[in-house]
């Protein structure tokens, strides 16, 4: 293993955040906040980390294979959160540090839980970076160094592993041939489409502050709020203009590149992208026949029940009502929509739709085969057959998928929460959304999590956005005991 560019990426990676911090504390400048400070400590301690990191490794060989690209993204995003903390802890606002660690785990993870009660109470400048964290890691931070920095010497593309590590979902190919011009196309898309969001709340009367951080945590689809109602306090054509764009953010951006190469046919016949806003309209009916009674309208109740589906199967988490009051046939969906999630190449999280499609056609192939012995079938997804290796592959992934929240979950039985509390908890971690039901609902927050328990779905948080596989090889005594 590569180690030296490992720690080199890592540094590269620290020294990234060590400029992000600063945008929070102009922030805070400008309003004349006592957290400017905190600030600049911590993007003192990262400029220090990440420059003895870059300068101490310096590595002849630069190549990054499949491993090094897994081991980097995993360090990478826990340094991330590590540091991000330390302005919550520095200036007191979150005095404890574990708090302070899973606060910024959900921000950068795009997850939205919350430990405050009253989020309200924190500085504009922690808000900001609160919400900017969203944003940072809707796109992937390392996604973002590949679009700003220039290629290191012999790369030779082999910067594609570490997007395959951090982009969500089953498959991560390059738009163009380099890697480097894919993240910009990437990132440029992203921009622009939080320009027009912002633009479009500035219009719907929204202050221009709250714009900016709900659009970061809608581009993010991670649902931190600046107030402790949510979106509920804001106007309709608001909500309906966050629903709209959080499901737009649910869509692979690779199609948006079709788009804007005028390839529409092909990104009109995405299977993915069909089913995705099949299961969202479905969702939608269902509930908002099934709630109906409980709003004055059925306009009113439509638009509840749009953007609750929108924001949990994108993971976003934003709420406008508590769904937690709705009926359990409801709640149920909700719940089911917490594990599909939204599509891959998205910014949402969740096991993603591709993945459900190819599972549920891989089931049929497979009845059809024991009806059927010598029939020969093919899974196909996309027009394209799937390989054995990726249903191999997609395989493993749902297999600890499930053991990874049934042993979160078991953990979380050791706190005093019911049943409900402690099972949507751990999925709505695991899956990047935010909200749970009962005690984490969404009028709630995780504040009454022990230490551990916080630190269990902090993990969560981690093995869900990074789709576990990076994790458990950066963990691994083998992969470090290996040359």
């Amino acid at each position: 293993m590569n180690r030296k560019m490992v720690i080199y990426k890592t540094g590269q990676i620290i020294l990234l955040e060590s400029m992000l911090l600063l945008l929070p504390m102009f922030v805070s400048v400008y309003y004349r906040e006592s957290c400017t400070v905190p600030f600049l400590l911590a993007a003192a301690a990262a400029l220090v980390i990440g420059g003895l990191c870059v300068v101490l490794t310096h590595p002849k060989n630069r190549v990054i294979y499949a491993k090094e690209g897994f081991i980097i993204t995993t360090l990478s995003w826990i340094a991330l959160s590590a540091i991000g903390a330390l302005p919550f802890y520095f200036s007191g606002e979150i005095p404890s540090y574990v708090d302070a660690f899973f606060e910024t785990v959900s921000g950068f993870t795009t997850t939205g839980a919350s430990i405050l009660p009253d989020v309200e109470i924190l500085s504009r400048g922690l808000l900001f970076w609160r919400s900017f964290t969203h944003w940072i890691g809707g796109m992937g931070v390392l996604v973002l160094m590949m679009a700003i920095l220039p290629p290191s010497e012999g790369d030779s593309g082999r910067s594609i592993h570490i997007m395959r590590a951090e982009m969500p979902g089953p498959v991560v190919g390059k738009l163009v041939p380099r890697v480097k011009e894919t993240a910009k196309i990437l990132y440029m898309i992203y921009i622009f489409m939080t320009l027009l969001q912002i633009v479009l709340m500035i219009i719907g009367g929204m202050p221009v502050f709250d714009s900016v951080l709900h659009t970061f945590g809608t581009a993010g689809t991670g649902g931190f709020g600046i107030k402790s109602d949510s979106m509920a306090g804001y106007n309709p054509y608001l909500q309906w203009v966050i629903t709209v764009f959080m499901l737009l953010f649910g869509i692979n951006f690779n199609l948006y590149y079709l788009l804007l190469i005028r390839n529409i046919r092909s990104a009109v016949r995405s299977t993915e992208l069909w089913c995705y806003l099949g299961i969202v309209s479905a969702a939608t009916a269902i509930i908002t026949c099934n709630i109906l009674p409980a709003y004055s309208s059925f306009g009113e109740s439509l638009r509840h029940a749009a953007f609750q589906v929108a924001s949990i199967m994108t993971t976003t988490g934003y709420a406008t009502t508590d769904f937690d009051l709705w009926p359990q046939l409801s709640k149920g969906i909700l719940f089911l929509l917490m594990i599909i999630g939204a599509c891959a190449g998205s910014t949402g999280g969740g096991m993603k739709v591709s993945r459900i499609v190819i599972l549920a056609r891989s089931a049929r192939q497979n009845l059809a085969r024991m009806l059927h012995p010598r029939s020969v079938r093919v899974v196909h997804f996309e027009g394209k057959p799937v390989e054995r290796t990726t249903l191999e592959s997609l395989s493993t992934y749902v297999t600890l998928y499930f053991f990874m929240i049934f042993l979160g979950f078991l953990i979380l039985c050791l706190e005093p929460f019911d049943f409900e509390t402690n099972l949507s908890a751990i999925v709505s971690c695991f899956n990047n959304i935010g909200p749970g039901f009962g005690a984490v609902g969404p009028v709630r927050s995780y504040a009454e999590y022990s230490d551990m328990a916080k630190l269990t779905l902090s993990a969560a948080m981690l093995l869900g956005r990074l789709e576990i596989i990076p994790i458990l090889i950066a963990v691994s005594p083998s992969t470090w005991l290996k040359k």
